[in-house]
């Protein structure tokens, strides 16, 4: 048996375990650790929930750290193109070795009364690995949700809830509020918690949540805010302990710069705990980080970008970059929607500067076939095709693109994973610049 027939075996055993297991508590991944000795006690963490930029403040945090010398794990999801992106020390993707071996010892432990869900067998992995591999901090994304996420088995020393909107339904609840409960989830008591929430639904749960736990609120906009150099593309930093001038965040788009403001809160707070963060390697960190399928850009001529757009929130940041950025271009849009999404609204948000559109659906069971997604983008544009899947709709996108025009690629992570494969395949490599 090789090596690598090992690591796909591994990964086709957990992609046949249950999707979801947000209902079914955190007995399950408490024993799993349990078993292994409870490597997440081992190290410190930073948590992080919310409905978008989850992943990029995640990132940003863990290069900072990494740059300030300490080893830092990252645990993140969905991956785009394999699994090991979920899993890094240091910003590099663990080996396929390390997954195997990590895979083993999650699966030598007794789960209890039933079988691991897929994102707890994840999120075990990433934990042992972390306390394998002797990480002094490690920031872990949640999956979805919050209080019942079996990434909540951490007790970190800041937690972060980015924003809420409505997402997971079926899950988390079908109001704002019931939503912020679930996400209110990760605060533990006396645990600071810095916010980026907005509406005043959502924030009365997450602050009583706060208050009845007595940890401390740092909200964006009240206790740090930040203002924007549009002409310098720097922005300062006006935190609880001081100011920080002239910082500049490595990802694309205006929403990133509130983003970035909750990292650098949060590392205020790390420094009131020890952590040492100077302003060089803060500054630094922040500027070099990347975070793949997020206003991706993959080349210049065409431009291609790469962005999720998952959801309605991600949508609306898409439109308006396009808007800002790209006003006088001609674009293309490739787009694949999930069936638990609002199809219709996405749709409009990101063809809304398109002056052509392929419609095409990902792999993944909930894609919504191109035939449901081809009569409403016919009543947003008159320039309209439809192709079976990602990498054929990607390629007629490229190949019939000016070079002075812009192909934007969107409406699901796992299209941009899809894409992201096309592109480093030998026919979609000569595209990238």
């Amino acid at each position: 048996m090789t090596p690598d027939f090992t690591y796909e075996q591994r990964l086709d055993r957990m992609y046949g375990l249950r999707r979801f297991g947000i209902k079914l508590g955190l007995d399950t991944i408490e024993r799993i650790l349990e078993g292994l000795g409870s490597p997440q006690k081992k190290f410190r963490c930073i948590h992080v929930a919310g409905t978008n930029g989850k992943g990029s403040i995640a990132s940003a945090l863990s290069t900072i750290l990494a740059q300030a010398g300490y080893r830092t794990g990252l645990f993140t999801s969905p991956h785009l193109v394999r699994f090991n992106e979920r899993i890094c020390v240091d910003n590099h993707q663990i080996s396929d070795e390390e997954m195997v071996n990590a895979y083993e010892a999650i699966n030598s432990v007794d789960s209890g009364d039933r079988e691991p869900t897929f994102f707890e067998f994840s999120t075990a992995m990433a934990l042992y690995e972390f306390g394998r591999r002797n990480v002094d901090w490690a920031v872990v994304e949640t999956g979805m949700g919050g209080r019942l996420d079996a990434t909540n088995i951490i007790r970190p020393s800041v937690c972060i809830i980015t924003n809420i909107s409505l997402e997971h339904k079926d899950y988390l609840g079908s109001t704002i509020a019931a939503i912020a409960g679930e996400k209110a989830g990760i605060i533990k008591p006396g645990i600071p918690l810095v916010t980026g929430v907005r509406q005043k639904t959502a924030l009365s749960v997450i602050e009583t949540c706060a208050g009845e736990k007595e940890a401390a609120v740092s909200l964006l906009g009240r206790d740090f805010r930040v203002r924007r150099n549009r002409r310098e593309k720097t922005f300062n930093y006006y935190g609880m302990d001081g100011v920080w001038s002239g910082m500049q965040t490595g990802l694309s788009g205006a929403f990133q710069v509130e983003n970035a403001a909750m990292v650098l809160a949060t590392c205020e707070l790390l420094n009131r705990q020890g952590a040492a963060l100077q302003q060089e390697a803060v500054g630094s960190g922040l500027k070099e980080n990347r975070w793949p399928g997020r206003l991706e850009q993959i080349s210049d001529r065409p431009l291609i970008i790469l962005d999720g757009a998952h959801n309605l929130m991600a949508a609306r940041h898409l439109r308006k970059y396009l808007a800002e950025e790209l006003a006088n271009r001609h674009i293309t849009l490739v787009v694949g929607i999930l069936d638990d999404k609002p199809y219709k609204m996405i749709l409009k948000d990101l063809a809304a500067h398109a002056d052509r559109i392929i419609v095409t659906r990902p792999r993944i069971d909930r894609a919504l076939p191109p035939e449901t997604l081809y009569p409403e983008a016919g009543r947003l544009a008159t320039d309209i095709e439809m192709m079976p899947d990602v990498a054929s709709a990607v390629q007629r996108a490229v190949e019939t693109t000016d070079p002075q025009n812009v192909v934007v690629i969107a409406g699901s992570l796992y299209v941009v994973g899809e894409a992201k494969e096309f592109f480093e395949s030998p026919e979609g490599r000569r595209w990238v610049k």
